[in-house]
């Protein structure tokens, strides 16, 4: 029984140690591609080069990463209510559902660059338009996959409910909405991955502050070290809101860490 521990240890030393040989193993043949001239300089910056445009600009680059991070927040925040209305809509009335059902899938099959000018359009350079860019592309993981959680409650289950003259939102409340918080919190997942992208998509199109706004204006002075600095940021960014998805789903699912255990 002692084992347990140490062996729950080295396994998670493996899974910070592998990943990051092979991030520094990558780099290193980067670095060496650049300067042995097998890829042109004007072409690939090097990694030493990025490293320094981050030291460089970090000031500026945190100053347009937090705006970004904020239209990402209050845009995913936004899909993600939009998202948990139109699922219990869907599940509580089915002819919605089945009305619904092509409508999502059609939305997302119309491209975010697309639909970005006309937000611009219609509503400006500030942030509001890149706040509903963020929540269209961050909804749809949401509703569908709590549909999904909710459908798959077991029936018996609903019946004893039932039984025991529970009414629709007790069910709801403790029956569904557990059964379904593991594909939310999946769903948020890929929502999350997609908000800081929808913000800096929305950023390139139109705006005075954010990594889409600083991208567009080092590319136009060909400031492609620079240009992979906001790339690292972004990715920065993105990591950091997954981090914090992972950690709400340890704190509202707490039978989850059980489990694993």
């Amino acid at each position: 029984m002692m084992r347990l521990p140490l062996h729950d240890a080295r396994r998670d030393v493996r899974d910070i140690v592998v990943p990051l040989i092979t991030i520094v193993a990558l780099l290193v043949v980067w670095e060496l591609a650049i300067r042995s001239g097998l890829v042109p300089n004007f072409l690939l910056p090097s990694p030493t080069q990025v490293a320094a445009s981050l030291v460089e600009d970090a000031p500026l680059l945190f100053d347009h990463a937090i705006s970004t991070f904020g239209e990402a927040l209050l845009g995913l925040a936004l899909g993600v209510s939009v998202g948990f209305v139109v699922a219990v809509i869907m599940d509580r009335f089915e002819l919605v559902a089945l009305a619904l059902n092509p409508l999502l899938t059609v939305s997302q099959t119309i491209p975010t660059v697309a639909v970005a000018p006309l937000l611009v359009l219609w509503f400006g350079y500030g942030m509001l338009p890149k706040v509903l860019l963020v929540a269209l592309t961050t909804f749809f993981p949401i509703a569908i996959s709590l549909v999904g959680g909710f459908r798959s409650v077991d029936p018996d289950l609903i019946d004893l409910m039932r039984t025991m003259r529970a009414n629709e939102w007790q069910i709801f409340w403790r029956v569904k909405l557990p059964t379904a918080a593991e594909e939310f919190f999946s769903g948020l997942r890929i929502s999350a991955t997609y908000a800081i992208v929808g913000a800096v998509i929305a950023e390139w199109l139109g705006g005075f502050t954010g990594l889409g706004v600083y991208m567009t204006r080092v590319r136009k002075s060909f400031g492609y070290d620079r240009m992979f600095a906001s790339i690292v940021v972004i990715s920065a960014c993105s990591c950091l809101l997954m981090y914090a998805v992972n950690l709400l789903e340890r704190l509202c699912l707490p039978w989850r860490r059980a489990e694993r255990k």
